[in-house]
């Protein structure tokens, strides 16, 4: 076991929309202008928020997700990603107790700060309040004795009267202010299903945001005491996660039926460099997971990045495709419109080679979107609905495979505004067990496609079975 001394904070909040998001992006833009190595994470699943961090720290954003990696994974997984830097920002997710459904603390912001054993920032909405400040953050600090509330961001302050109620009556509390975020002109950040819209489809406004939440939150908080916070955490006595550090709960699949199982890639007669995995990206696909690409480059690939809106071939040499999240039903015309790449997937997803998609790619190998031509990789059409599908959920495999055997349990996330009617001859990928019992996604050959989001750092052997097929022979 390691004892490694990272300066850390959780910036979180009595709820959705108090501004967490405003000031843990903030925070990490104005730590990283002050000339500190900051650490960008998100607990849970969200995607959308990484993108912003990223963005203010030139560092990858990545996911602390209790429910879909694990307890017991997401110190290691903190310092696989904080490793070498001056300071780590956590931004919290929904309320600061708010977890899994029915599942008590568990892939909380509060579970998570006590696993990592970090100091947590309040982010009050103070905009329609005064003294009931003290109550509410009373409550919050005193509610679970091992989440330790440093200090308070008043956030939405709308005067300096307002202020000085606030501060007043939260001298009484004993817990610190750390900074007050006026009001006035607060910055505008658009929104989609739940969340902010992608940095991706931001582009130059997503700079120009970031830039004004770092000048927000160097104007109204106290930088050297949230610091000073940050540098109060313990050591963590946890190793580090690797990808290419726990070893395979079940074999890769083996190249040569009648053989014995095969526990990892290997270069096939006639291909003499390591597989192409090509990855989709660019604004429609912005939904992934840093430890994906590290997992398979890990297993052994050679991981390009290529973009479904405007690349007309696929990456060479590509043997196996994989299709994030994301929201390609903004960019459906534009992703009918580029023939030559549908044409491009289909054809290779007919020669074996394996294929896996997650949501937004799911909908992409569709017949159609919204009734535009897909890759017609699979036998189903897609549409946007009115009902949000949003929630974690435990599945099973139900039949072998590119990315697990058949009886594997995952958990995973969904989080779609669509639906999509399967056509005769549909296998189904998972078997939903909780909450509710259904079947869900397709395997077909070696396509594997669904609406089921899973963190492969928390599904070992899931990279390593994946590029074992791709190296496989065609």
């Amino acid at each position: 076991m390691v004892s490694t001394h990272i300066p850390r904070l959780v910036v979180a909040a009595p709820a959705s929309g108090s501004g967490k998001t405003t000031v843990a992006t903030g925070l990490m833009r104005a730590f990283t202008d002050a000339g500190l190595a900051v650490s960008p994470h998100k607990v849970g699943p969200d995607y959308i928020d990484p993108g912003y961090h990223s963005l203010a720290t030139g560092r990858p954003g990545r996911n602390l997700d209790a429910w879909m990696c694990g307890p017991e994974r997401i110190a290691p997984l903190f310092l696989h990603g904080a490793a070498g830097c001056d300071l780590a920002v956590v931004e919290g997710v929904m309320g600061l107790y708010d977890g899994a459904a029915g599942q008590g603390e568990l892939a909380s912001t509060a579970h998570v700060a006590k696993l990592l054993r970090a100091p947590v920032v309040l982010v009050v909405d103070a905009s329609s309040q005064s003294r009931s400040v003290a109550a509410l953050v009373h409550g919050f600090a005193a509610w679970d004795p091992e989440v330790r509330v440093a200090g308070v961001i008043l956030n939405k302050v709308g005067s300096d009267r307002h202020e000085e109620l606030l501060r007043e009556a939260l001298a009484e509390s004993g817990v610190p202010v750390l900074g007050a975020v006026r009001r006035a002109g607060q910055i505008h950040t658009p929104s989609r299903h739940l969340g902010l819209v992608p940095v991706a489809e931001r582009s130059a406004e997503a700079v120009d945001a970031v830039a004004a939440f770092a000048a927000r939150v160097r104007d109204g908080c106290d930088l050297e005491a949230l610091l000073a916070v940050a540098r109060s955490a313990p050591p963590l006595e946890a190793e580090p996660w690797s990808a290419c550090g726990e070893p395979l709960p079940h074999p890769a699949p083996s190249r040569n039926r009648g053989s014995a199982p095969d526990p990892g890639p290997q270069t096939p007669d006639g291909l003499d460099h390591a597989p192409v995995i090509a990855v989709a990206g660019g604004a429609a696909f912005t939904f992934s997971y840093a430890e994906h690409a590290e997992l398979l480059q890990a297993a052994g690939a050679q991981v390009v990045t290529f973009d479904p809106l405007r690349d007309e071939e696929l990456p060479a040499d590509t043997r196996g495709i994989l299709i994030g999240g994301g929201f390609p039903e903004m960019y459906a015309p534009e992703l009918s419109a580029n023939e030559p790449l549908r044409k491009a997937v289909a054809d290779l997803a007919a020669t074996g080679a394996p294929v896996a998609a997650e949501c937004a790619g799911l909908l992409y190998l569709a017949r159609s979107l919204d009734g535009k031509p897909m890759c017609g990789v699979l036998p189903a059409e897609a549409r946007m609905s009115e009902r949000l599908t949003l929630g974690y959920r435990e599945a099973v495999a139900i039949a072998d495979n590119v990315l697990a055997p058949a009886g594997t349990r995952v958990r995973g996330h969904e989080f779609h505004r669509t639906v999509i009617e399967p056509g005769a001859g549909a296998s189904p990928a998972w078997g939903l067990t909780h909450p509710q019992r259904r079947v869900e996604g397709f395997v077909q050959g070696t396509v594997h496609a669904s609406y089921l989001h899973v963190h492969w750092a928390g599904a070992p052997g899931t990279a390593d079975r994946f590029v074992a097929a791709a190296a496989g022979p065609r």
